[in-house]
């Protein structure tokens, strides 16, 4: 008899583990949409942040997001929510005004570029010495975060400050910046821009204000809630006659060249 031969047995090959190229694909999309996420996020706030100081170089200011803090503040504890603000041009606003606030607030108005170094940094002496805190912030500053920021110290808001300041400088010019500053910055409890204020204080109209009361005016504005224009404390009644002597060296204001 012939003898049967059996069928070698297969070769079994002991299958590879298959690479996890999926969960590092996974991990790389992800980190690709957080990426792009953070990219879009960008360019949509670069696009709206030019967009808006484009579109507040031509219209006027409504409100800003000081007034609405404000009004939510004294809602909350249970205070009459007074609101007073209507939009002035320019030109009809009191030079003595606009002299009298660059006197008080920002000497190098006309000549800086948004910031005024020095300032910052007698400020930042001041506080290192323990003195009473000083801001050292120009106009142009103080004018970019009270239409488009929040109030506070953070370096954060700080940086977007800068930003909105440079700008502003850019795109609006001088001139656009003391009307947005005039028309929108707290100038009594409730009471924002010339046009409310000279009305508030002094029952008349903003085009026609004397030096003395346009100095009144700049004079509480490092806080317009607690110190008052008429029947000043003396200590009012000192920065008044300090903001008028400074207001002849102001001279003939010329804004952008003209």
């Amino acid at each position: 008899m012939m003898a049967v031969k059996k069928p070698a047995p297969k070769k079994t090959t002991a299958s590879k583990p298959k690479p996890k190229t999926a969960s590092k694909k996974s991990n790389r999309s992800f980190g690709e949409k957080v990426k792009w996420f953070f990219i879009k996020l960008f360019l949509w706030f670069f696009g709206l942040s030019i967009g808006s100081v484009i579109f507040f170089k031509y219209v006027p200011v409504p409100f800003t997001p000081l007034m609405l803090i404000r009004a939510i503040e004294n809602k909350m504890g249970d205070k009459e929510v007074y609101f007073d603000h209507d939009w002035e041009p320019i030109e009809k606003i009191s030079m003595n005004l606009q002299k009298a606030v660059i006197a008080s607030e920002d000497g190098t108005f006309l000549s800086h570029n948004g910031f005024d170094f020095k300032a910052l940094q007698k400020a930042y002496k001041s506080n290192e010495r323990g003195r009473r805190i000083r801001g050292g912030s120009t106009i142009s500053q103080q004018t970019a975060k009270n239409v488009f920021l929040w109030q506070g110290k953070s370096y954060f808001r700080k940086g977007l400050e800068a930003y909105f300041t440079v700008l502003i400088e850019v795109i609006w010019g001088k001139e656009r910046i003391m009307e947005v500053y005039l028309n929108s910055i707290e100038m009594g409890d409730g009471v924002y821009g010339a046009y409310a204020a000279t009305q508030h204080w002094y029952r008349r109209d903003a085009s026609s204000l004397t030096p003395m009361q346009a100095a009144g005016i700049a004079a509480i504005l490092p806080n317009p809630r607690k110190f008052k224009a008429t029947g000043s404390s003396s200590y009012i009644n000192r920065r008044k006659e300090r903001i008028v002597r400074e207001m002849r060296a102001v001279g003939k204001i010329h804004y952008d060249g003209k």
